[in-house]
């Protein structure tokens, strides 16, 4: 302690004992010293503009995001006016290639369709990897550790914590329906 403060009153400069305390990172400087409360400085104080990474432009997930924000929007409009405009109105603006009507629905309702039969085949294969209650895989595994028999002390209260190990059904069931009889 006493080595500590022969170091700080060596030096004579406050600026100097200011420098011990202050974390300095290529980002910023954090002072922690008694003297002022706790700054930020930002070497670099550039303004930038919202969305713009520096100098460069825009980041290319920003116009991607954009972009197909963009797309999406103009494919559901699209898609709304061949549904619901008859073919009258589309062929008095000039347009005479479209699918058939049939498509509007019939795709929507496949879409459907797949999503359920996913969903449902995925919970049909985690039923088939799951063993059955009976199963003697469920109790016991590569990794199924045995209490260890130890012989509680008669000193008091100095046990030592035993190791973690599996509780056996029996003791559960013993526990948890032993009242039941």
């Amino acid at each position: 302690m006493e080595k500590e403060m022969e170091e700080l009153l060596s030096f004579k400069n406050p600026k100097e004992v200011e420098d011990l305390r202050s974390v300095d990172s290529p980002r910023r400087t954090l002072s922690f010293s008694k003297n002022r409360k706790g700054t930020v400085s930002f070497p670099d104080d550039k303004a930038s503009g919202f969305g713009v990474s520096g100098e460069h432009g825009p980041k290319p997930l920003e116009v991607y995001g954009f972009v197909g924000s963009i797309t999406t929007v103009v494919a559901a409009v699209m898609f709304f006016i061949w549904a619901y405009v008859p073919e009258n109105w589309l062929h008095s603006v000039g347009i005479f290639y479209y699918p058939s009507k049939y498509w509007a629905l019939a795709v929507p309702a496949y879409l459907m369709v797949t999503i359920v039969l996913a969903i449902v085949l995925y919970i049909g294969l985690n039923f088939m990897a799951t063993p059955p209650p009976t199963s003697f895989s469920i109790m016991f595994d590569d990794f199924t550790r045995e209490p260890l028999i130890s012989i509680p002390s008669m000193d008091g209260d100095d046990q030592p914590i035993e190791p973690i190990s599996d509780i056996g059904i029996n003791k559960i069931n013993q526990i948890m329906f032993n009242d039941l009889k």
